[in-house]
């Protein structure tokens, strides 16, 4: 290893000073790498979620019958945690829900355009394009480079804003590329031609301190990752004059009301953790504070990245440091090497393997054909679990790189 060997940060305790990782229930044979995916759920959350469904099972009709009352003091409570008004947030499942929401809902004419980028997640695409053919139209995707600062980031996207445009689609915090996009800048560009953003902030409830930025148009985030709500919890926050025209994705007796009440009367649908959503934030919030995980989850993540990127290099002599553009809190990028994923597989087997032969839970992405390796850290990660995956990890991906390079060889 480099003799510039990268800080660990100090891990983090509960107060009662145990490792952070005792208010969580994950499994102690893997290492958790992949916050960022589907998040973790501490025990006080899942208590009050099983709490909750007791309680609605005790009596289904009252239950049901208050439903829509207990949802809309849910959402004061996450308005608070994301620093909006309860009246401009309603709850869906997740992020792509609310997307589904949004598209469905808008007034699109014939021949419609919609903008995107090619950081995007890809369900959240595969959606403008499905409503694109609906309705006649087409989908044009902005090609922002991977280490684009802000400005060029701008450019790009609104280069591919035209007469027929009809949304802009951009993620705040990208998915596959663990950066941020300047989505205030684009919003306000958009903005003087009339045109809505949607905002898929899907990673940034937790990571920003206040994650909903100021937009004439859509916002949406899921509480399930970082802020570690039970899974399937999120937001969709509507402001300006397209909110009007937002409805649920399924019909019910909320159809009277308009935004944001009508989507809280979902029917049947469990609900519970929407309910226990405040447990994780308030949680979290008390016995170890927001601001420590931003500045712990940001500071670890990049030494784990210091740290498999010199593992990488030392054994494949090729450097393994990616330069992001407008780098964020805990999300990092580490270049794998040349021949992974090998030739007729795709990252899920990678990632497959990982888990399954050598216990590290991780998440493997692709851009512009080049492989790549997503840290995303929360307050149970500690140092060690970075360094185990440069001992045991990056050797065998090394080796596994090596016989895809040799398969394309003639």
């Amino acid at each position: 290893m480099p003799s510039t060997a990268p800080t660990a940060p100090s891990s983090v305790l509960t107060p009662e000073g145990e490792p952070a990782v005792a208010d969580w229930t994950l499994a102690p044979d893997s290492i958790h790498l992949n916050h960022g995916s589907f998040g973790a759920v501490p025990r006080v959350a899942q208590e009050r979620a099983l709490e909750l469904r007791r309680e609605m099972e005790a009596n289904p009709c009252t239950w049901f019958k208050g439903q829509p009352a207990r949802l809309a003091a849910a959402r004061a409570g996450i308005a608070e945690h994301l620093r909006v008004r309860a009246g401009d947030l309603a709850l869906v499942t997740n992020a792509s829900a609310g997307a589904s929401a949004v598209y469905n809902s808008l007034p699109f004419r014939d021949g419609v355009e919609i903008v995107v980028t090619n950081h995007g997640y890809g369900a959240v695409t595969e959606g403008a394009r499905r409503i694109a053919r609906r309705h006649n139209g087409l989908v044009r995707t902005a090609e922002v480079p991977l280490d684009a600062d802000a400005a060029l980031a701008v450019e790009r996207v609104m280069e591919q804003v035209g007469g027929r445009t009809g949304l802009i689609v951009v993620d705040q915090i990208t998915s596959a590329t663990a950066r941020r996009l300047p989505v205030e800048e684009i919003a306000a560009a958009a903005k003087e031609l009339g045109v809505p953003v949607l905002v898929d902030g899907a990673h940034a409830p937790g990571v920003l301190a206040s994650p909903v930025p100021d937009v004439d148009g859509f916002w949406i985030g899921n509480l399930h990752k970082f802020s570690c709500a039970p899974r399937g919890t999120a937001a969709l926050v509507a402001r300006g004059p397209f909110r009007e025209h937002l409805r649920p994705l399924i019909d019910s007796w909320g159809y009277p009301h308009a935004f944001p009440d009508s989507f809280d009367h979902v029917g049947t649908q469990d609900v519970t953790p929407w309910l226990a959503a405040s447990a994780s934030l308030e949680s979290i919030g008390e016995r170890f504070g927001w601001d420590t995980f931003r500045s712990y989850a940001a500071q670890l993540a990049g030494y784990g990245a210091d740290v498999i990127a010199q593992a990488f290099a030392a054994l494949d002599g090729v450097p393994a440091a990616v330069e992001v553009g407008m780098p964020v809190g805990p999300l990092r990028l580490v270049r794998l090497p040349d021949g992974l994923p090998w030739p007729g597989a795709d990252v899920g087997a990678i990632r497959t393997m990982l888990s399954g032969s050598l216990g590290f839970e991780t998440a493997i992405t692709q851009f512009d054909g080049v492989g790549y390796l997503r840290l995303s850290a929360h307050l149970y990660n500690t140092p060690a679990d970075y360094e185990a995956f440069a001992e045991r990890a990056v050797p065998e991906l090394v080796r596994l790189a090596r016989a895809g390079r040799a398969r394309t060889q003639p």
